[in-house]
């Protein structure tokens, strides 16, 4: 154990190291060199986290000091990375999804020149950095560290291609709406310090007796604002769908990996606070299930296959947040993972879909794809199958625990649910059978390139491919084959104390058989309709009309943001601008400095020449400070 706390500080170094390697060498490193320093770097971290989990795993946890951060009279904050359970489980899922998304990166970004592929590298390096920050810190100022430097990570890769002001303002987006959620973040700090005096886990945890109810519900509200940013919640969600603005890889990091999930380890992390806060769990259940639906029911009538896997991220995402309002914490972190298998497989395929078709993104121009692409047709149904939630795959684990534990919790939100499984398994094989299926409807110049991607994209894919298979069977529930919740046993120490003080919701083995059937039976019932219906899909023009048109458009969100939010600030800027700004600022400023002008020209008069002049003035001067003198 006293080598693995040794090398710890590696895990977030090591991509460190290959951020400024490849950031300060960019004009001078070849694209192999450059791709082989950001993917060695996030494998070497990868291994260390192995071993990590290992000795976590055999029962060592662990709070390393590194040194005083913060060291003031009222306020000690120290630089200490907290190694458990739960953090040891998002080291695998950051850097092990990670490199595979950096290898797949070296062949997908190859036509960069080689000092933007460098700088691609540098930035994806310094993603994983942020995120590995975050899921270390062993207080809430550590974690917001990494937490704002995945916002600018966020930002510099999703405006990667720069030159389309389009990119920029979808890079723009995700920057300003994060801050949003981050100042409610910052916020519950700064209660938190003024309550505990600490930002600890450990000493917050342990003298979370100190808070009222009142402090709790404030804290841990102000904290869910900041996961809706984070992890694209109503109403902080629309930047994602923007994100698809970066590069494909991009988009796998963001939605997979890094990012999206750091909402979800913060409630995790703090789930005592939260399990003491019935109210604040009562909004989150109920935000992440409007989420889901909300987003589910967009991404039925989108046509761009990475706003499709983008609007489903925000429906999977409320899924966890749905797990997280019931209690179901176990549940929620075991979604994270499944979802990290199978969202990056299929944002990862869907880029090779991309890359053979000349950049295409449109569904509509795609079709047959799996007589030229194979391996990536294979991955991928494998991907839309998880997702779906059809057994064994592992979606289908971790979806329904989250269900099973929203019955028992609430029926209705149970029933939301499943609805919202119902519509992602229509809307994700609609994707795949529009994509993979029926005739091709592309261009003959498209149809002519037409090929499987190379070894470095669809190796990746065939591992993700397997997790997204095999990856749930660590949380196979008591009532099938009477499987251990391999999972839940290895998390219940970070669950432990809120599970003594959630009231238990037992539900019997029957019922649990009931509630997979309605489940997988709807999704499958939903995915063989979409199958049937767009399999032969033939292209055409169609006008959207009532509900169609509203799904279509997003609901309007953004233009009702625009609306009630950016139009009236534009307003009130301009206001400020021109009124407050030009006439009664600079007026003021400008005003002083005429002032002062026109005073040194009338005073320089005084200086005439003439010797009776300024005996006069000096005759008047004594007059006055006689008269002064005489009356005070």
């Amino acid at each position: 154990m006293n080598n693995i706390i040794q090398i710890v500080w590696m895990i977030p170094v090591l991509p460190l190291i290959g951020f400024l390697i490849n950031g300060l060498g960019r004009n001078n490193l070849s694209k192999t060199l450059s791709g082989l320093i950001g993917s060695a770097v996030i494998l070497a971290s990868f291994v260390i986290s192995a071993c990590v989990f290992l000795s976590v795993k055999e029962g060592n946890t662990f709070i390393i000091h590194y040194f005083e951060f913060i060291n003031t009279v009222s306020l000690n904050v120290h630089f200490d990375f907290q190694i458990d359970q739960l953090s040891s489980l998002f080291l695998l899922i950051i850097t092990g999804i990670g490199f595979l998304i950096h290898v797949y990166s070296t062949s997908y970004m190859h036509e960069e020149p080689s000092k933007d592929f460098a700088k691609y590298f540098a930035y994806l390096n310094l993603f994983v950095f942020s995120m590995l920050l975050l899921v270390l810190g062993g207080n809430y100022i550590i974690m917001f560290i990494g937490w704002e430097g995945v916002g600018l990570c966020s930002y510099l890769l999703i405006g990667f291609w720069f030159k389309n002001n389009d990119y920029n303002n979808a890079a723009k987006k995700a920057f300003i709406m994060n801050r949003i959620g981050d100042l409610g973040f910052l916020l519950a700090v700064f209660w938190l310090l003024s309550k505990v005096g600490t930002a600890d886990y450990h000493q917050v945890f342990s003298h979370v007796n100190k808070l009222s109810a009142f402090d709790i519900s404030g804290i841990t509200l102000l904290l869910f604002v900041g996961a809706t940013g984070k992890s694209a919640q109503i109403p902080l969600y629309t930047w994602l769908p923007d994100a698809m603005a970066g590069p494909t890889p991009v988009s796998a990091l963001i939605h997979a990996a890094t990012m999206v999930t750091a909402g979800i380890y913060m409630i995790a992390r703090s789930n005592i606070l939260f399990t003491m806060a019935p109210l604040t769990q009562t909004v989150i259940s109920i935000v992440g299930l409007l989420t889901a639906l909300l987003a589910a029911t967009i991404a039925v009538k989108q046509n761009d296959i990475k706003k499709v896997l983008a609007y489903s991220t925000v429906s999977q995402l409320g899924y966890m947040f749905v797990g997280l309002g019931v209690g179901a914490y176990t549940g929620a972190v075991f979604h994270v993972m499944t979802h990290a298998f199978f969202k990056a497989l299929l944002f990862l395929g869907a880029g090779s879909v991309i890359h053979a078709m000349g950049g295409e993104q449109d569904m509509r121009n795609m079709g047959g794809l799996k007589k030229q692409m194979r391996i990536t047709h294979i991955t991928f149904l494998l991907g839309c199958l998880a997702i779906a939630g059809m057994p064994p795959f592992s979606g289908f684990f971790s979806k329904d625990e989250i269900l099973a534990a929203a019955f028992a919790h609430n029926p209705i939100v149970w029933f939301g649910g499943v609805v919202g499984a119902l519509l992602t398994a229509f809307y994700m094989f609609r994707l795949y059978a529009m994509t993979f299926q029926g005739k091709f409807r592309g261009t003959n110049d498209q149809e002519h390139h037409l090929h499987e991607s190379p070894a470095a994209i669809t190796i990746p894919l065939i591992i993700l491919a397997i997790l997204a298979v095999v990856g749930g069977w660590i949380g196979i529930p008591e009532v099938l084959m009477h499987g251990g919740h391999r999972l839940e046993a290895f998390l219940e120490p970070i669950f432990a104390d809120s599970n003594q003080i959630a009231v238990k919701h037992e539900l019997s083995h029957a019922t649990e058989y009931m509630l997979m059937g309605l489940s997988v039976g709807g999704a499958l019932i939903a995915l063989l309709f979409a199958w049937k219906k767009f399999s032969q899909y033939e292209k055409a023009e169609i006008n959207e009309t009532g509900i169609g048109k509203l799904i279509a458009n997003k609901w309007y969100v953004d233009e009702l943001y625009d609306k009630i939010i950016i139009q009236p600030l534009q307003l009130l800027a301009t206001f400020f601008n021109q009124v407050v700004e030009k006439n009664i600022i600079d007026g003021l400023v400008n005003g002083v400095g005429k002032a002062v002008h026109y005073g040194s020209r009338q005073i320089r008069l005084m200086q005439s020449g003439l010797v009776g002049t300024y005996i006069l003035l000096m005759v008047l001067g004594m007059l006055i400070l006689f008269i002064i003198q005489l009356f005070l």
